[in-house]
């Protein structure tokens, strides 16, 4: 440990006011059903969510989004369905392993699988090979209704130029310090606040703080930049 910049609290909160101040209200993981938003978690690794839309277009014009469904697809075609995500066979052996533990073990019922305390439905997401963190913390905060932050590249990228977080900080590091600096909100509105805290930030780290060329002159959180903060920049 020892990673964390301490004393954010205030900035995290101030971040979400000036991203929602910005974007209002996202609405946002994209996915019309639960079902649909944990193949999605577990499609859009290492690729883009326009390539993760194709492959899940693929499986809806098969009628496959449901899972025994898309289960008693054999390996070989489901990958062939999923390639416009990347990594198609590896991705495909991941679906398959989801899945295998939703019906086997949870009788297809998503309501099951995410029954019990967020973290040990957590460890319990995490024991499937393929699932790590982010895509465990995606299906529970998106689907499964569990109040757990997701961490991805975006966060730490905002985190690390804003000096939020050291440079090598890890996922679970970066997590509790979000989870203990945003809880300001009645109980009953965390869960909205999450998600749509995640979402602003997908959409900041997209359009703004860029890999490369990053736009920070126009990004809403240009303020908390060290160099503005401690100056005052609006």
């Amino acid at each position: 440990m020892g990673k964390i910049r301490p004393g954010h609290a205030a900035p995290l909160q101030e971040a979400y006011r000036l991203m929602h101040e910005h974007h209002g209200h996202l609405g946002w993981w994209p996915g019309e059903t639960p079902f649909e938003v944990c193949i999605g978690a577990i499609l859009t690794q290492n690729t883009n969510w326009s390539n993760v839309e194709k492959a899940l277009e693929n499986l809806k014009q098969e009628g496959l989004l449901e899972p025994r469904k898309l289960f008693g697809v054999a390996e070989a075609r489901l990958a062939q369905l999923l390639r416009p995500s990347g990594y198609f066979r590896v991705k495909a052996k991941r679906v398959r392993a989801f899945l295998r533990v939703l019906v086997e073990d949870f009788d297809a019922d998503l309501k099951r699988l995410f029954e019990g305390e967020t973290a040990a439905v957590r460890q319990r997401l995490l024991g499937i090979n393929g699932i790590g963190p982010e895509t465990a913390d995606s299906m529970l905060l998106y689907a499964g209704g569990h109040v757990s932050f997701v961490v991805d590249a975006y966060t730490r990228r905002i985190f690390q130029r804003h000096a939020w977080c050291a440079d090598d900080a890890g996922y679970d590091e970066i997590q509790e310090l979000c989870s203990g600096s945003l809880r300001q909100k009645p109980s009953a509105e965390l869960l909205d606040y999450w998600q749509d805290y995640h979402a602003q930030i997908v959409i900041v780290g997209k359009t703004f703080c860029r890999k490369s060329n990053p736009r920070c002159e126009l990004c809403p959180l240009r303020s908390l930049l060290p160099e503005n903060s401690q100056r005052g920049v609006r």
